[in-house]
């Protein structure tokens, strides 16, 4: 039987497994609109905080386009994924500040989600083109711009985006960690996020550990920029939340060297990075492009959501935790191994979606912080196979000699010479 008639065969068993076995039961978010893998049934009137009116405008025009290649991508050739997976059947949650529909990058990839700031809006308007960059890394489309190509890691999944964010500058507000644990359930109990990205940092509070436990919980991998220290107020390195929550791949930014961003944040929390600096991505408005050449670690992390999106757009059986290990354990690792400023390394994705699943390898792993566990070197183990191969040797030779020695001393009583 081919390969590709196996993996047939088990994504239909686990499609009538999703349907013969009960699904949990959804956690209703106050204020949030009822959806079904991104179709709305119904949007209520009243927004989690005041909305903006209608009329106001979603973002900027920018009709520049690609001043140059997208360096991130020549470096994480997320392309050469694409014959195993595209990312196809996979939903990503943006929650962040808005993903416009209107780049031709995004056109058709983007699903109805919820606005918490604009009363009735599905998540579609972006005053500040933050989020909609975020959606462009993670599934945007193939487009030529000045001549130069530009694609998202995984342009087969879709994006569904819940806005709590009017400006991502303003992330200090006393009500946003309540708003991103409302999003946090809400995209995976009504939208059927199987990805959730979630690059912002935000104080800690139960009703946010809470939410991101429980999108753990019913199998979304959930993905969080570490940080940058112009947020935490100062050079101090305290990786953010979500990302410091146990079960959340925490993501660092790299420069073009595979060198830390020099205002992401380190910590004992990292699990892995990606391109942090100079990205380019669709504009809020328009056909053109947006380049920022700060550093920051929201952009790392949605090269890492696209990874996982494609992932488990290949095995939809990995739970997360699985999931975030191929990602750590296939990584460009630093020297010396995993460190604070980078983690596990920079993501490889290629290697990621490719890497071999060895059997039992989803069982026992442990839902935390992602290590990749290795035996430790032994630097006497050649020496030691090169002994047991000498001593295997000295063995056969003395069985020779004790076959040889009897026939021998036959021969010559019989008169044979030796």
């Amino acid at each position: 039987m081919s390969v590709r008639a196996i993996r047939v065969i088990a994504s239909v068993i686990a499609l009538l497994g999703a349907l013969l076995v009960p699904a949990a039961p959804a956690v209703a978010v106050p204020g949030a609109p009822s959806v079904v893998r991104g179709v709305p049934l119904a949007v209520p009137g009243v927004p989690a905080v005041p909305g903006v009116p209608l009329a106001a405008p979603c973002g900027p025009q920018v009709p520049q386009p690609l001043a140059e290649p997208p360096w991130a991508l020549t470096r994480l050739r997320p392309d050469l994924a694409w014959p195993l997976s595209t990312g196809t059947g996979v939903t990503v949650a943006v929650i962040d500040s808005g993903v416009s529909d209107d780049h031709p990058t995004l056109a058709g990839r983007v699903l109805p989600g919820w606005d918490q700031l604009l009363a009735g809006g599905p998540g579609n308007c972006d005053e500040n083109g933050h989020g909609t960059l975020i959606a462009g890394i993670i599934a945007g489309g193939e487009a030529t711009s000045a001549g130069f190509r530009y694609y998202g890691v995984a342009p087969g999944a879709k994006v569904v985006p819940v806005r709590v964010l009017r400006d991502q500058r303003r992330s200090d507000e006393n009500t946003l960690s309540d708003r991103i644990a409302d999003a946090i359930t809400w995209s995976v109990d009504s939208a059927g996020a199987d990805v959730v990205n979630l690059s912002l940092t935000t104080p800690p509070t139960p009703r946010l550990a809470a939410a991101v436990t429980h999108a753990l919980a019913v199998g979304a991998v959930v993905v969080a920029a570490a940080g940058n220290r112009t947020e935490s107020g100062g050079n101090r390195d305290e990786v953010g939340f979500p990302a410091a929550y146990d079960g959340v791949l925490a993501v660092a930014g790299t420069n073009a060297q595979d060198l830390s961003v020099g205002t992401s944040i380190a910590g004992s929390t990292v699990d892995i990075a990606a391109p942090g600096e100079r990205i380019a991505g669709p504009a809020p408005a328009g056909k053109g492009f947006v380049f920022t050449a700060e550093g920051g670690t929201s952009f790392a992390a949605a090269y890492v959501s696209g990874v996982a999106a494609l992932i488990r757009a290949y095995d939809p059986t990995l739970p997360p935790a699985e999931v975030g290990r191929r990602i750590t354990d296939t990584a460009d690792h630093p020297p010396g191994g995993w460190n604070p400023a980078v983690g596990h390394g920079v993501v490889n994705p290629a290697r990621a979606v490719g890497a071999v699943r060895l059997p039992g390898q989803a069982a026992g792993v442990p839902q935390g912080k992602i290590r990749v566990e290795r035996p430790p070197t032994d630097p006497m183990a050649p020496l030691r196979s090169l002994s047991a191969w000498i001593a295997g040797f000295g063995v056969l030779v003395a069985v020779l000699v004790l076959v040889a020695v009897p026939v021998v001393r036959r021969g010559r009583a019989r008169g044979w010479r030796p």
